[in-house]
């Protein structure tokens, strides 16, 4: 039976967090982008966008990544990937990214978004924001902002529900089918 981990209201004081800890730490937005991980990333980073610009009253660019064939896993896998839009409409080079993903667990699908990231450009730097941390890690990969750490067994899934996808805001963890 599914529990729900995270409500509407929950998720959205995570947002506010994560979007003051994102300008503390870069001591302002200047220079700032945010880049979204199809699917739900992209969802979190236009919401963490908005909350920026009424913080800061200005507007950061912000872009979405399709990794699809960047994954480790794409010959492997028995179904072909859904292939999404890759939109960053600015420029990277020098410039900070805010990579943003819902849910960070082996560290692999934040490898391809790197190495998609460096066929695009050279930015100067890329931080890393997820809503949930569910540990697992395969690769040495951290986030720097985190909205929860929530430790997982290998026999549980986490499901980030957003609006923008017709659910109600809610994470939900269950047993994998």
């Amino acid at each position: 039976m599914p529990k729900e981990l995270l409500n509407k209201k929950e998720i959205d004081r995570i947002l506010s967090r994560i979007a003051h800890e994102i300008i503390e730490k870069n001591k302002g937005t200047g220079n700032l982008c945010l880049v979204g991980i199809q699917r739900g990333g992209v969802h979190l980073t236009k919401r963490l966008a908005a909350k920026i610009k009424i913080i800061e009253n200005t507007d950061i660019p912000v872009g979405s990544l399709d990794i699809s064939f960047y994954r480790d896993d794409i010959s492997i896998r028995k179904e072909r990937p859904l292939v999404r839009k890759t939109d960053i409409p600015y420029d990277i080079n020098d410039r900070k990214i805010i990579l943003i993903d819902d849910v960070l667990f082996t560290g692999r699908s934040i490898r391809a978004a790197m190495d998609a990231l460096m066929d695009l450009g050279r930015p100067a730097q890329i931080q890393l924001a997820v809503l949930i941390d569910r540990g697992h890690r395969e690769l040495p990969i951290r986030a720097d902002y985190v909205g929860r750490n929530i430790p997982t067994s290998m026999s549980e899934n986490i499901e980030v529900q957003l609006e923008e996808d017709g659910f109600e805001d809610k994470v939900i963890l269950q047993a994998k089918e």
